[in-house]
C-alpha cells in the first residue's frame, strides 16, 4: 500500500520546481488544475460498457499519465487541487548552478518518499488487463516506475525514469539510490533533517521553505570526469529519447485501438499518440477526472475516479471476451 498523498512534499524528487514569490514567469509555463467544470463528472453505466464495445477485442495499446499515480502519493501536475508549478526547463537546469543547486536539494529531500511509493490500484488493473483483453504494450509518461513493479510488460518510459543519473558530458550512469547517500554526505546538515524538511517543503510550497535556500547545498559531479549530473527525466526544452518515441510509435501502429488513462495530455508528447490514432481512425477511449486535450478526438470520452471507472470497464471488457 502507497504512502498517502498528504505525507508527500511536493514537487518530489524535485523534477518540477514552484513558483517562487517574485519570479517572473510566462504564464505558459505554469501548470495546476484548469479551471475545468468537468471534475467531479460521473460517467453511466452505460456509457463505460459502449467503450469497452468499442474497442472490443482489439488489441490496444494504453498511455498512461501523472493521474495513475496518485493513489501512490506522487503528484497531479494538472488535477483537481494541484498545486501551481513553473516547470524546470532543461536549459535553466545545465546553464544555472542556482537551479542545479535547487534542484539537488530539493531532490534529496524528496527521495526517500518517492522511493517509498508502491503501485496502486490503478497500477495493478493496467498490469490485469492483459488478462481479458490483447495489450501490446503500455506507455508512461511518469517517471516513478510503478507499471514494472505492478507486471505490466512491456513498458516504455516516454519522459525516463527518476531512478537513474547520468553525466551529461561521458555518459556515466549512476543509480539514484547511491547518489542519494552521497549527497547526505555531502550536505551533513540536510541528513540530520530530512523529515522536517520534507514536512517544512509541503506546508510551504512556494519557495519560502528552508529547502529552497540552497546557497550552501552541495550537489555531487559526476565520479569519472566530473561533469554535470542530470536525472534521467525529460525536462521540459529537451527532447524525448529518439530511439523511445519510435518504439512507442511502433507499438501504436501494432495497435488496433488507444486506451487513455489519467491524462490531461497537456504536454505534447502524449497528445501525438491521440492525435496519430485519430487520423488512423482507430477508436479512442480516454478515462480522466478533468478535462483533457484530447477530448474532442475521443471515441468515447469517460469520467470518474479513474480506479472505479478503470474497474467498470475491465469488468465489461471482461463480459465482452466470455461472449
Amino acid at each position: 500500500m502507497g504512502v498517502s498523498q498528504q505525507q508527500i512534499p511536493p514537487d518530489v524528487g524535485g523534477w518540477f520546481r514552484t513558483a517562487q514569490a517574485g519570479e517572473s514567469v510566462l504564464p505558459s509555463k505554469v501548470w495546476g488544475p484548469p479551471d475545468d467544470s468537468s471534475f467531479g463528472l460521473v460517467s453511466s453505466a452505460d456509457e463505460v460498457a459502449a467503450a469497452a464495445a468499442a474497442i472490443g477485442h482489439l488489441p490496444t495499446m494504453v498511455l498512461t499519465g501523472a493521474g495513475t499515480s496518485t493513489a501512490s502519493g506522487l503528484p497531479d501536475y494538472r488535477g483537481r487541487g494541484a498545486i501551481p508549478r513553473a516547470p524546470m526547463t532543461y536549459q535553466e537546469f545545465v546553464s544555472s548552478d542556482h537551479s542545479r543547486r535547487r534542484y539537488w536539494a530539493r531532490s534529496v529531500v524528496g527521495w526517500p518518499w518517492f522511493r517509498r511509493a508502491r503501485p496502486n490500484t490503478v497500477h495493478r488493473q493496467v498490469a490485469s488487463l492483459a488478462n481479458v483483453h490483447p495489450v501490446t504494450g503500455v506507455v508512461t509518461q511518469n517517471v516513478d516506475g510503478l507499471h514494472q513493479a505492478a507486471g505490466s510488460d512491456p513498458v516504455l518510459d516516454l519522459h525516463g525514469r527518476l531512478s537513474t543519473v547520468s553525466c551529461l558530458s561521458c555518459g556515466t550512469v549512476v543509480d539514484r539510490e547511491a547518489l542519494q547517500e552521497r549527497l547526505l554526505e555531502l550536505n551533513p546538515g540536510f541528513a540530520a533533517r530530512l523529515d522536517d524538511l520534507a514536512r517544512e517543503a509541503e506546508s510551504l510550497p512556494d519557495g519560502d521553505a528552508e529547502v529552497d535556500r540552497t546557497e550552501e547545498f552541495v550537489y555531487a559531479n559526476c565520479p569519472v570526469c566530473g561533469g554535470v549530473l542530470k536525472p534521467d527525466v525529460v525536462y521540459f526544452g529537451e527532447n524525448a529519447d529518439r530511439d523511445v518515441v519510435t518504439a512507442a510509435f511502433d507499438l501504436l501502429d501494432s495497435s488496433d485501438a488507444l486506451l487513455v488513462l489519467g491524462s490531461s495530455l497537456t504536454v505534447m508528447s502524449g497528445l501525438r499518440f491521440v492525435r496519430r490514432a485519430s487520423r488512423e481512425d482507430k477508436p479512442i477511449v480516454i478515462i480522466n477526472d478533468g478535462a483533457t486535450r484530447g477530448d474532442e478526438l475521443a471515441s468515447h470520452r469517460l469520467h470518474g475516479r479513474l480506479e472505479d471507472v478503470l474497474s467498470q470497464f475491465i469488468d465489461a471488457l471482461r463480459g465482452a471476451s466470455m461472449n
